[in-house]
């Protein structure tokens, strides 16, 4: 694999690589010790992470193993990563031997390209928010591949996060390509092809319940190209929530997941338990009645004076980054219970 190190200090503003991992906006990267999730207040740690990327039009055009950890500060410390293409045309687990820029590839996955600066100088200075971005400095938000993370928030209905990752890991493992990495084969998630093949059951084996035949079903939705993920980006905001929700077992909330984590509508607020909390104890004049209304007034309320950003898909505004404080916020009350 090709390897290669980025400075901290030539972001624009901080990093901190395992609260970005480990707040509960992806279950795709696995931590090569085994820990993933295990920890509470996951920030500032030095551990491997890494995960197989699928074919990423303008980025990769094979699977791709990427991996991932962060030496010092979230100000001046040092990325090291390492990645690899995957071979299609071999039998049995390749080897991830073809030549990538892991620092593209990285960038993109985890918004190395945000100016996170800007985005904590216009911050609306209540409290509450004050004290999650001091508590998790760094944090960004991520880039996930869309059908994997589609699959992983599907999973996410009334569940911890370690069980939601612990499910996306069983996934992976049983039905996914594996990789040989030489001491350990670790494997890419399922295609959507995979998942459609399963049968309601075998899903449930691992530990999916209930969650078994909306995943099946909507695997088979993108395999047989009757809908894609992919559809909604570009479309304006609630335009795009709607498309998302013809996915079984795709509501408003995880539908605001995926345009968050993989869309890239980063004015995205999933309102789910942590959220509403917030919104009862600090925001109370935002609660709509209905979550599309909740959604608009707290987005407003959490986006005002943010700067605009140039990848903005429908309309933009000053709530161009609210996804940022909302997920802020999520991993601070879910960690550190205020």
């Amino acid at each position: 694999m090709e390897s290669g190190r980025i400075d901290v200090s030539s972001l624009a503003g901080p990093f901190d690589l395992q609260s970005t991992l480990e707040s509960g906006q992806t279950y795709l990267w696995e931590r090569a010790d085994g820990e993933g999730y295990s920890e509470s207040a996951a920030y500032g740690g030095d551990a491997w992470y890494e995960t197989v990327l699928p074919p990423t039009p303008g980025l990769v055009d094979r699977p791709t193993v990427v991996r991932a950890r962060q030496v010092g500060g979230v100000d001046d410390g040092t990325i090291e990563w390492e990645a690899g293409g995957v071979p299609t045309d071999v039998d049995g687990p390749a080897a991830p031997t073809e030549p990538v820029d892991g620092e593209a590839v990285l960038t993109h996955l985890l918004r190395l390209d945000d100016n996170l600066d800007a985005i904590y100088d216009a911050t609306d200075d209540r409290p509450l928010l004050e004290r999650a971005y001091d508590r998790y400095r760094g944090l960004r938000l991520v880039r996930d591949p869309p059908f994997p993370c589609l699959i992983s928030f599907i999973c996410s209905a009334q569940m911890r996060v370690s069980r939601i990752f612990g499910m996306q890991r069983s996934l992976r493992e049983q039905y996914g390509t594996p990789v040989d990495l030489g001491d350990r084969t670790v494997h890419a998630y399922p295609t959507p092809e995979a998942l459609a093949a399963r049968t309601e059951g075998e899903l449930r084996d691992l530990s999916l319940g209930y969650r078994a035949p909306y995943v099946q079903r909507t695997a088979e939705m993108v395999a047989t190209g009757e809908a894609h993920p992919e559809d909604a980006r570009g479309l304006p905001f609630e335009a795009a929530r709607e498309e998302l929700t013809q996915f079984v077992g795709v509501g408003d909330k995880v539908a605001d997941c995926v345009l968050l984590f993989s869309l890239g509508y980063l004015q995205s607020i999933p309102i789910d338990t942590w959220i509403n909390t917030a919104i009862g104890d600090y925001f109370p004049d935002c609660d709509g009645g209905s979550y599309a209304e909740t959604s608009r007034a707290i987005r407003d309320r959490l986006g005002a004076g943010l700067p605009e950003r140039d990848e903005v898909f429908g309309e933009s505004g000053a709530d161009a980054y609210a996804g940022y404080t909302q997920t802020y916020v999520f991993h601070h009350l879910r960690t550190d219970g205020e």
